[in-house]
Formats: structure tokens, sequence, C-alpha cells
């Protein structure tokens, strides 16, 4: 019998608590879909491609770096922030940023690290 096309009884029930183990809590599911949708907008690839903890840039400098306007830069700043991936410290007038080393910054920099296997290399 189905409730809703999801079967009732699993054939191994024990490989599905298994699989339902893995699973994240419904809180941490909603940090990690809006991650996600962070990785779903090049320029914020692009954003965390040109930062690294160690590698700063004040957000003139990183607007240049990706080619958009300070505007544009600021609100996919904005998102990034929000999410704990990247971290803003003020020098005088200029706000310079880097990627956060608490676990937002870490999992959204390892996702964009593998988009780095999409690097066409001259032959």
């Amino acid at each position: 019998m189905e409730t809703n096309g999801i079967p009732e009884r699993p054939l191994d029930p024990q490989a599905v608590r298994s699989a339902e183990a893995n699973l994240l809590p419904p809180e941490d599911e909603q940090r990690m879909k809006r991650m996600l949708e962070a990785l779903c907008d090049a320029t914020r690839v692009k954003i965390v491609q040109a930062l690294s903890e160690q590698n700063t840039l004040a957000a003139g400098d990183l607007a240049h770096v990706i080619s958009r306007s300070r505007s544009a830069t600021s609100q996919h700043l904005k998102v990034l922030r929000d999410l704990g991936v990247v971290v803003a410290s003020r020098k005088g007038n200029v706000v310079h940023y880097s990627l956060s080393n608490d676990l937002p910054g870490n999992v959204i920099e390892n996702a964009v690290a593998a988009f780095s296997a999409l690097k066409t290399h001259a032959a």
C-alpha cells in the first residue's frame, strides 16, 4: 500500500534506517538549502573564488575582479555575509572581505573549489 506515492513499508528496513540517519535535521536542511541557493549564482561563486581566508579584498577591488558594479557586488556580498560565508573588516573607510573559516565558509569554499576541475587547460 502507498500513501501519496510513498511505499508504507520498506523492502529493507535496516538500510532505510541507516539512510534516514544520514539526513540532516530540518533546521540544518534549511541552512543547506540557503547555501546551495547561494552557489546557484555565478557571481557569488566568483566572489568565493576570488577570496580566501588569507586573501582579503576591498569591496571596490572585488567588484573590479568579478567585473560587476559596486552596487551589484555589495548585494551579493550581503547574501554571503548573511550566510556566514564571508566576513568584513573595516580599515578606515574601506571594507575588506575574506572567507570565513567557520563552517558555512568552509562548506562553500570546498564546493566552489570542486568547480576548478571545470577549468580548461591549454594543450
